[in-house]
């Protein structure tokens, strides 16, 4: 299977994870032990990904658009920046 086709099949089921995943009430807070701000809460998915957007200057819909595995690394390299570690 040619990464083009993994990449639009992954495409498809993610739209439909999307939308499956509006349908369902998830705990807001806590979330692993770590409390969660109101305006957080409040935020779709999409609102949530557009605030990462804005809030490190990328453009709309760079983060939302990224594969969940690189949102995953972007976040857990971001963290370790945030808090000073190195590998």
């Amino acid at each position: 299977m040619t990464q083009w086709l993994r990449k639009k099949v992954i495409s498809v089921m993610g739209n439909v994870y999307v939308w499956l995943d509006k349908g369902l009430v998830h705990k807001t807070s806590p979330i692993l032990g770590k409390g969660i701000d109101f305006d957080l809460r409040a935020m779709s998915r999409k609102q949530l990904c557009n605030h990462i957007e804005d809030k490190f200057g990328w453009d709309r819909d760079a983060f939302w658009s990224l594969e969940s595995t690189q949102k995953i690394r972007l976040c857990c390299q971001t963290a370790r920046e945030l808090r000073g570690e190195e590998e």
